[in-house]
């Protein structure tokens, strides 16, 4: 059995893993998880177009516990998950916290979007500029990483839950204040990451991409994918990512990040009334 990567595109960690593994020509079989059905999106490299996608898989990135850990019971009258071996069914064996990200290589299997980064890059020796083999390089890659979690990625996903998830689940729109105040976060964030992080270099570490650009650059494209772009008027921003994207290549770029591009098809699905119920307080509360 060879390595097999359990991702859905929607999620940013999943699109770090898969951008990566492809532009390294890492040999995978892409598992494509749609947690929000249960479903599989298809054979690798089998691309499903927006809507169906945003259709069939909209929470995975966000609330995968919520969609994997409390399926409704049987006989709840509540629709069950389709008959069949399912990649969804396939990442709860695989992670234990029934989540993606989630690696199988034979025997061994791995959760969590940094270790399966760092396991990939270790076990095929890809190029020393991902997660430099020099100590203090590699400390700004493993800085930068410790930073994000509480920075970049607690901001720019609250721009998705506010303009799609919780008016979708909860019919209405929030109050364009709500839009603000976390639109206020996350340009604090991006402050920073301007002006500790890339300050006057190509990359955050120097001249060459790291694992620290591909993860803060799928994490910032979550708002553009609602209209917020976040790039716009910030040059230094603009440049940084132009030069991520030459470094991974366009076309693999933008196709990991299409369907988060036409997030807004979202509002045209229609959602079941129990499904709503279950969770527009979930993603309320997230706001908190």
């Amino acid at each position: 059995m060879g390595l097999e990567l359990y991702l859905d595109l929607l999620s940013q960690p999943c699109r770090s893993i898969y951008i990566f593994a492809r532009s390294n020509n890492i040999p995978f079989e892409f598992k494509q998880v749609e947690l929000f059905t249960g479903g599989t999106g298809g054979e690798a490299g089998v691309r499903r177009s927006p809507r169906r996608a945003a259709a069939s898989a909209p929470l995975s990135w966000l609330l995968a516990d919520s969609v994997l850990g409390k399926r409704p019971a049987a006989g709840s009258g509540a629709e069950q998950p389709r008959a069949g071996a399912s990649n969804s069914e396939g990442a709860g064996k695989v992670s234990l916290l029934k989540k993606v990200p989630a690696l199988r290589d034979g025997d061994f299997t791995l959760a969590e979007c940094t270790a399966i980064l760092l396991y990939l890059s270790r076990k095929y020796n890809t190029p020393d500029h991902w997660y430099p083999s020099d100590i203090q390089k590699r400390a700004q890659v493993d800085e930068y990483l410790s930073w994000h979690h509480t920075n970049i990625r607690a901001n720019a996903p609250k721009t998705m839950w506010i303009k799609v998830l919780i008016p979708l689940f909860t019919g209405q729109p929030l109050p364009s204040e709500k839009l603000q105040e976390v639109m206020e976060g996350l340009y604090t964030s991006l402050k920073q990451f301007e002006e500790r992080f890339l300050q006057d270099k190509a990359f955050i570490i120097g001249s060459e991409i790291s694992l620290a650009d591909l993860v803060a650059v799928v994490e910032l494209m979550q708002p553009v994918g609602v209209g917020c772009d976040i790039f716009e008027d910030r040059p230094r921003l603009m440049e940084w990512r132009r030069r991520v994207e030459d470094a991974v290549g366009k076309e693999l770029f933008f196709q990991a990040h299409e369907m988060i591009l036409n997030i807004k098809e979202l509002s045209n699905i229609q959602i079941d009334p129990q499904l709503k119920e279950h969770l527009a307080p979930v993603l309320m509360k997230m706001l908190k």
